[in-house]
């Protein structure tokens, strides 16, 4: 029997509750642990820098440590989903994210500080980008709104995140502490309850390979198209890959930096706290805003220009940034960045869709997403430059001209082509 259509929001080929009740899931787990980890961190570090007598080197660094862990965890997902199947990476995830809250809510010194944004980093990973976009496009063929609305829902909590630390602090009695405590107790929550919809191991990979069969059938791609034969190995070695692996890079490094840094420096130059923190969740409202719109183009958004948009915006963004004070810059800033870092992260992974197919993806994503340790860095040196100058503007504007760079490959980019004598690989 013929069926008509489904809308972008209907499933591929798994029961419709089922897959829109995994989208949900998948969403709010996204939300809280964007709400719990890098915005609410930002905000939250310059308490425990006063209370723990912390230089910004060493807070700095703590950011780091958790951005990289989260970069070098990268291939962890995708082993453990391959091997053991989705539901055991939600549940690794919950596990280890909460010890990290136990150890942040605990921390005295400087290395519990880095064990607690370590164990937060892996877990973080375990349920994060790469768990969820594997899942999401194994259940919908038309995948631009529920990514576009997965996307938001991170952006979200990147807005929730610092308001929920001054909430906390405001009317409660446990300070930061405290708020790292109320963290574990709702990604516990919401961790198991996805897991508990999620199928196993081989329902899932049934579930994807309808779906692409679906895909194929409304949208026949001949045998030599565009995304038959790719390899993760032929994949890497293209120049497409590596841009789109220095745009993920550039992204990363402005939102974990913007996250880390803006609220000390804008406070040091003069900025109220509570406009810094507002600041900061204006980005967070763009990003949102920004995914909104792309999550409901859906299919009619060109990737690529949403990556080149992306990547202007950042570098506007976080170039303000160095030089902000009054309301006009901060908001200029604030809306830039956010737009930037909302784009970016989704048109990269509709990019490797469209370019690279599904079939590889989840090991091609997970190792876009180890750039993230060395992104991570961009906390560190700005906090190692604010140290040795009195400022953290000159680290904003190296972020922004690197930003440029990668904005000027990427305008030269056009789709790979696979060579019929590429080497064979996995």
């Amino acid at each position: 029997m013929n069926a008509a259509p489904p809308s972008p929001a209907e499933a591929g080929s798994a029961p419709r509750w089922r897959a829109l009740g995994l989208l949900v899931l998948f969403s709010l787990l996204n939300f809280q642990i964007n709400a719990s980890t890098f915005n609410a961190l930002g905000v939250v570090l310059p308490d425990m820098v006063k209370d723990l007598k912390w230089n910004w080197t060493e807070a700095g660094f703590g950011f780091t440590v958790l951005g990289a862990t989260v970069g070098l965890s990268s291939l962890a997902p995708a082993y453990v989903i391959r091997r053991f199947g989705v539901r055991i990476s939600v549940l690794t995830g919950v596990a280890v994210m909460t010890a990290g809250f136990i150890c942040l809510n605990r921390t005295t010194g400087i290395w519990t500080f880095f064990a607690g944004a370590a164990l937060c980093g892996l877990g973080y990973q375990m349920i994060s980008l790469i768990t969820g976009v594997h899942v999401i496009a194994a259940l919908f063929h038309r995948r631009g709104f529920p990514l576009g609305l997965y996307f938001t829902f991170g952006a979200l909590g990147g807005v929730a995140g610092p308001w929920t630390v001054w909430a906390v602090k405001q009317f409660t009695a446990g300070g930061w502490r405290g708020f790292w405590e109320a963290q574990g107790f709702v990604i516990v929550a919401l961790g198991l309850a996805c897991a508990a919809l999620c199928g196993g191991q081989a329902w899932l990979a049934q579930v994807g390979a309808r779906t692409d069969e679906a895909l194929k059938a409304e949208e026949p791609v001949p045998a030599d198209g565009p995304v038959a034969g790719w390899t993760v190995a032929r994949a890497i070695r293209t120049p497409q890959f590596l841009i789109l692996l220095a745009a993920y890079f550039a992204q990363l490094l402005v939102g974990t930096s913007v996250a880390a840094l803006s609220v000390a420096h804008l406070t040091q130059r003069g900025v109220a706290s509570t406009a810094a923190l507002g600041m900061l969740s204006v980005e967070a409202l763009a990003q949102t805003l920004a995914r909104t719109a792309a999550a409901t183009l859906g299919e009619r958004f060109d990737p690529k220009l949403m990556l080149l948009a992306a990547l202007a915006a950042a570098a506007v963004g976080v170039g303000t940034l160095s030089f902000a004070r009054d309301y006009p810059s901060m908001l200029l800033y604030a809306i830039a960045s956010g737009i930037g870092f909302g784009l970016a992260g989704l048109a990269v992974t509709l990019l490797l869709l469209k370019y690279f197919g599904r079939a590889h993806n989840l090991e091609i994503f997970a190792r876009i997403c180890l750039v993230g340790a060395p992104a991570a860095l961009g906390s560190t040196l700005g906090g190692r430059l604010r140290d040795a100058t009195g400022a953290f503007g000159p680290a904003f504007q190296l972020y922004a001209v690197l930003t440029a760079l990668v904005l000027i490959a990427a305008a030269f980019m056009r789709p790979p082509a696979l060579r019929a004598a590429a080497p064979e690989g996995t």
